[in-house]
């Protein structure tokens, strides 16, 4: 049964959403959050952004040969929150992903700022206490504080890691923190160089001994060159293109994906819309890359 006050229903929803959860493998909320950015907001408007623009976009994916059209998914709407509270949206986040988890749904959480991905990690390592975490994103987010905020976007991988039982994380694409935050990823061999050569090859190799292992998946929108990205509120010049992120998606298929998010769209900043298009085609890809794994697959 949908808890109708959990999440709000105004609005559209993701194409070709279901509207009853039997038989869906997926469950999809938005949370409507820009409370913390530290740059532009207008995060807040990024699921509508993405639901609204998806209506336009084909069902088929040709890289990854899949409907959407043959999947079964939901999308609850957005998560109703106090905006003026970023530790109680975290927390609210936790809870609404454990509803989805106790229906045996994976969670595809439409952002947003990425403090949200905190809530998300805190509700699937209760399932999963070997989850690991792979972030794709422009900027480190491993401060402890920002801004007098523990629960900042600055500081979202950090508050994970506290949550992660084996203190897991992969972080592909940053190219902007302190000093420290980039020692610590070097020390901890989390950080994934993937212009170093094939993609493809670097990501297998570094993810090889966990291919059994539920994954998380993190996507800021800044991992993208803002050339292709500019709506979001910390670009970052030096970033991925489309082809780039399919080879990643692709590759991640032969992995155990338990469930993602998608934060940073600020559709406003971007006149063109293309970025909200290219955040609906990242949508569509995530649900095709979580119907391809099965749960009950998972060790």
């Amino acid at each position: 049964m949908i808890q109708r006050n959990l999440f709000s229903n105004e609005g559209s929803v993701y194409m070709g959403s279901q509207s009853e959860i039997n038989d869906c493998t997926i469950g999809i909320f938005g949370v409507d959050y820009d409370g913390t950015t530290s740059y532009k907001s207008g995060t807040r408007f990024g699921p509508s952004a993405i639901r609204n623009v998806s209506q336009s976009l084909e069902t088929y994916c040709p890289h990854l040969d899949k409907d959407l059209s043959n999947i079964k998914y939901i999308d609850f709407g957005s998560l109703i929150i106090d905006s003026n509270n970023t530790e109680s949206i975290v927390s609210k986040v936790k809870y609404a992903t454990e509803f989805l988890i106790k229906n045996n749904l994976k969670p595809l959480i439409l952002g947003g700022e990425h403090s949200i991905t905190t809530g998300v990690v805190s509700a699937l390592v209760k399932k999963y206490p070997n989850l690991i975490l792979i972030q794709l994103d422009a900027h480190a987010d491993l401060r402890d504080s920002y801004m007098n905020n523990k629960h900042s976007h600055a500081c979202t991988m950090q508050r994970c890691i506290d949550n992660l039982p084996q203190k897991k994380i992969f972080q592909i694409g940053i190219r902007s923190g302190t000093r420290e935050e980039f020692q610590r990823m070097r020390d901890n061999n989390q950080l994934i160089d993937i212009k170093k050569g094939d993609i493809n090859i670097i990501l297998e190799q570094a993810l090889n001994e966990y291919k059994k292992y539920p994954i998380y998946l993190t996507i800021d929108l800044d991992w993208f060159d803002p050339s292709l990205v500019s709506g979001t509120g910390t670009p970052e010049p030096g970033g991925f293109m489309w082809e780039d992120f399919e080879i990643i998606i692709k590759t991640l298929n032969k992995f155990k994906l338990v469930g993602a998010d998608i934060v940073e769209l600020s559709p406003d900043i971007d006149s063109s819309g293309i970025s909200s298009i290219v955040a609906a085609k990242v949508t569509r890809s995530l649900i095709m890359n979580l119907d391809s794994n099965k749960i009950n697959e998972l060790i």
